[in-house]
C-alpha cells in the first residue's frame, strides 16, 4: 500500500480560544500536533505551524448546505428486514416514513436510507429489490416537502442513479467506490457529496480474522487511495466525506484504536463522517447483548467523535445524541441562552 505522508500528524485538541480552530470548528482549538510514525515508538509532539498545518485549520466546505462548523447528526432510516440493531421495523412504507418525520422531529440534520445490510454476514440485496425499498421512500418524502438532505446508504450504481433522482442529495458507499466500478461516474455526473467508507473485505468476509500492520495508519493510507480514485472519476475534492469503517474488518482493539487517533483523517482535507450507533463493540465492551440497549455507549462514541472533530455523526438515536452534542457544545463554546 502507497504511503501518503510521514510522519503522520494528529492534531490535539482541546485548547484555549485564542488558538487556531480545528476545521473551522469553534468548540476545537489545535493545541499542538501529534506526529505518528509506523514505528509505534516514534510518536512525537510539536507546536502548530500555521505555514504547514493550514490544512487543518481550512474549514470543509458546507454540505448539501450544512455548515460543518459543528457536528451535524445523520439519522439512520434502516428499510430493511435485516439490519443489525433495527431490522424489520421500518420495513414499510408507512414505518419508514414515520421514522423519517420522527428523526427529523428529534433533530437530525441529514437522514440516511438503505435497502442492504452490511452487517457481518449479511447477503446481498438484488438490485431492483434494492430500488423498491429506497426510491418510492425518498420520492414520498420529497413529496411531503422535506427539505433536509437525504443521503443513500448502497454500493450499486443503479441504486444510487435512483435515489438521486428521486430526491436524493449524497451517496453513502461503504465500498468506497469499488463494489460498482459504475458509481463513480454516477457520483460525477450529478454532482453530489459521496462519502468514502473503509473496509477490508466484505459483509460475508469482514470479520474473519482482521488484519492490520498498524490500523490507524493502514486506514488512512487506503482511504487517500480511495479519494485519489474519486477525484480521478470526475468528483470534486470537496464533495467528499472519509469514514474510518468502525466495525467494518476491525476488532475491538482496531475500533479503539481508530476513535482515538480519528483527529489523524483531517489530513486528508475531508469531512469526516463517523458511524459507530448501536455496533456490536460497544456491546462486547460494555456486556449489553440487544442491540437497541446500547445507547448510552453509543452516545459515548458520538461524544469522543465529537471531541476528536468528526462533522457528521451517524446514530440511530437521534434525539438522544442531539441531547448530548448540545451539552458538549455548551461545554467547549461560549454558552449563550436561547433568545
Amino acid at each position: 500500500m502507497k504511503t501518503y505522508l510521514c510522519p503522520y500528524l494528529r492534531p490535539a485538541a482541546l485548547a484555549t480560544a485564542d488558538m487556531p480552530a480545528l476545521r473551522g470548528q469553534r468548540a476545537l482549538r489545535i493545541a499542538g500536533i501529534d506526529i505518528l510514525a509506523r514505528d509505534a515508538d516514534a510518536r512525537s509532539s510539536r507546536g502548530f505551524d500555521s505555514a504547514t498545518d493550514h490544512i487543518l485549520t481550512a474549514a470543509p466546505a458546507p454540505l448539501c448546505g450544512l455548515a460543518l462548523d459543528r457536528p451535524r447528526i445523520m439519522g439512520i432510516v434502516n428499510v430493511t428486514p435485516d439490519s443489525f440493531s433495527d431490522g424489520g421495523r421500518f420495513n414499510s412504507m408507512a414505518a419508514a416514513l414515520a421514522q423519517a418525520r420522527r428523526l427529523v422531529a428529534d433533530g437530525a440534520d441529514i437522514l440516511d436510507i438503505g435497502g442492504e445490510s452490511t452487517r457481518p454476514g449479511a447477503q446481498d440485496v438484488p438490485v431492483d429489490e434494492e430500488i423498491a425499498r429506497t426510491a418510492p421512500l425518498i420520492r414520498a418524502l420529497r413529496a411531503e416537502g422535506l427539505t433536509h438532505p437525504i443521503s443513500i446508504d448502497t454500493r450499486k450504481a443503479a441504486v444510487a442513479a435512483a435515489a438521486l433522482a428521486a430526491g436524493a442529495d449524497i451517496v453513502n458507499d461503504v465500498s468506497a467506490l469499488t463494489w460498482d466500478r459504475d458509481l463513480a461516474q454516477v457520483v460525477a455526473d450529478a454532482g453530489v457529496p459521496v462519502c468514502l467508507m473503509h473496509a477490508q473485505g466484505t459483509p460475508q468476509t469482514m470479520q474473519n480474522h482482521p488484519e492490520y500492520a498498524d490500523v490507524r495508519l493502514d486506514v488512512y493510507d487506503w482511504l487517500m487511495q480511495a479519494i485519489a480514485r474519486a477525484t480521478d472519476a470526475g468528483i470534486a475534492p470537496q464533495q467528499i466525506i472519509v469514514d474510518p469503517g468502525i466495525g467494518f474488518g476491525k476488532t475491538i482493539e482496531h475500533n479503539l484504536a481508530l476513535l482515538r487517533d480519528l483527529p489523524l483523517l483531517h489530513m486528508t482535507g475531508c469531512a469526516i463522517l463517523l458511524g459507530a450507533s448501536r455496533k456490536r463493540f460497544i456491546g462486547s465492551i460494555s456486556g449489553v447483548q440487544d442491540a437497541a440497549d446500547r445507547v448510552a455507549g453509543s452516545l459515548a462514541v458520538a461524544l469522543a467523535a465529537a471531541s476528536g472533530g468528526a462533522q457528521i455523526i451517524r446514530v440511530h438515536d437521534v434525539a438522544q445524541t442531539r441531547q448530548a452534542l448540545s451539552m458538549w457544545q455548551a461545554l467547549n463554546i461560549e454558552y449563550r441562552e436561547p433568545a
